[in-house]
């Protein structure tokens, strides 16, 4: 299905084409919280990098995390320069993969079937983990990828 997003301030816009759109695994790590979890979380959902449009590009500026021993993250997050919007993460680990902020998709995005809640770890003291007893959570990265998740659970979708 496309996927429609753009920043808060309308100067970047973006569609993608993703088989895994349902927003269900909330990551709880700092970089996320920091960077895009207004709740203390960030919630993505996965496209694929060739069908990646956008409109504004050059409004787009990227933070590569710098980590404590000073090497840079391959991980490149996208943000609109004007209004500090996330909107993507994007690595050559993964090239054929664009991991747009489910925060940034403007309408379409299927309510996910449950929640996974990952890196909590590195939660925040004052950030509740929200949800029922049945939603798996996990201290570090969950036991299944994005696209394995949907899978196992037959929601892939054209």
């Amino acid at each position: 299905m496309q996927l429609e997003g753009s920043c808060h301030c309308g100067a970047v816009h973006f569609t993608v084409e993703s088989t895994t759109p349902q927003p269900y695994m909330r990551c709880y790590c700092s970089i996320c919280r920091k960077t895009a979890g207004g709740g203390g979380y960030a919630i993505n959902v996965m496209g694929r990098y060739e069908t990646l449009g956008i409109e504004g590009r050059g409004e787009v500026s990227v933070y590569r995390v710098r980590h404590d021993d000073g090497t840079e993250s391959d991980h490149r997050r996208h943000f609109c320069k004007h209004c500090g919007s996330a909107l993507w993460v994007w690595s050559p680990s993964w090239p054929e993969l664009v991991h747009p902020f489910a925060s940034a998709i403007d309408k379409g995005l299927p309510a996910p079937a449950e929640t996974v809640h990952i890196m909590l770890d590195s939660k925040a003291d004052w950030v509740p983990v929200d949800g029922g007893a049945e939603d798996a959570r996990f201290a570090e990265y969950p036991d299944a990828s994005i696209a394995e998740w949907h899978a196992r659970r037959g929601l892939d979708v054209e």
